[in-house]
């Protein structure tokens, strides 16, 4: 889609899909197969493994990895179709794809997906931690214990598990990748658990950064601001998918595929000197903002 005909947000409407949202399923279909990127051979020979990448920005990263000459694994959680699409997908760019189907609240099943991963094709080389759940709650205190486990456990303690996974397979110049979020700097009214979540991130990212760098091992943020993705409809009230990403300077939403460059730069030598960067890919979309 080029960039002109990519929706604004007074044109985005209100959609509702239940949770797991299927991106096959929108109405409005994301921007995500890559059609606009212009690869340059920046990941020939590397091994990525991409949590969360069966739909929506895991999904492009996985196939712009692929396009920059990575073997990717993706590891998803839910909607097998969707799975099965991205992996299409990627091939149909040139590139091997691995599916595995796994859970990284889990410990064990993060290091079972890293071997796995491994085995497949014979070393690794960068990790996007992407993975999120979230559930909108309008009244604090109505937020449930088994919906603020699964934010947490999902969406930080899944980075730590999956960074603990492939930490003996990274040598110097190898790269972990997050994914943070812009509400994560800002607050978001009614996603307390998920924006503390993605706060958590932004400072795991930093000091995990500190850490590893003695080992010539980077690892850095992208901060998406709204991205039109599965989790919206999937996830949010209908009055706030309508007009979706008015708030922004650019007066529309992201499309996954407008997030992909920034994984790679950060994933790729390109970026041989950025670690603990937070890097906010936004629209326009500041920090400061009310």
């Amino acid at each position: 889609m080029s960039e002109e005909k990519r929706p604004m947000a007074d044109e985005i409407k209100g959609e509702k899909l239940p949770y797991p949202a299927k991106q096959s399923e929108m109405k409005r279909q994301p921007d995500s197969d890559l059609s606009n990127y212009k690869p340059a051979g920046k990941l020939k020979d590397k091994v990525a493994i991409i949590t969360g990448a069966d739909s929506g920005i895991g999904r492009a990263v996985a196939i712009a990895f692929a396009m920059e000459g990575a073997k990717v694994a993706i590891v998803y959680n839910e909607n097998d179709d969707d799975a099965n699409e991205t992996k299409r997908l990627c091939e149909a760019k040139g590139g091997e794809c691995l599916v595995i189907k796994s859970d990284v609240r889990y410990r064990q099943m993060c290091f079972d997906a890293v071997e796995k991963c491994v085995a497949e094709f014979g070393g690794l080389n960068i990790l996007v931690n992407n993975a999120a759940f979230q559930k909108a709650q309008k009244k604090f205190e109505d937020i449930e214990e088994e919906d603020l486990r699964r934010t947490f456990e999902t969406n930080i303690l899944g980075y730590f598990f999956m960074a603990q996974a492939v930490l003996p397979h990274l040598t110097k110049g190898d790269a972990i990748v997050n994914t943070g979020s812009i509400v994560g700097k800002t607050g978001h009214p009614i996603l307390i658990d998920y924006t503390s979540t993605k706060g958590a991130i932004h400072s795991f990212t930093k000091s995990l950064a500190l850490n590893l760098g003695e080992k010539g091992i980077r690892v850095n943020c992208v901060v998406p601001g709204p991205v039109w993705t599965p989790n919206i409809p999937g996830t949010m009230p209908v009055e706030e998918v309508e007009n979706f990403g008015h708030e922004v300077a650019l007066k529309r939403p992201g499309q996954p595929e407008e997030l992909a460059p920034a994984y790679v730069l950060l994933a790729s030598s390109d970026g041989s000197f950025m670690t603990g960067s937070i890097v906010d890919v936004t629209g326009g979309k500041l920090s400061s903002d009310a």
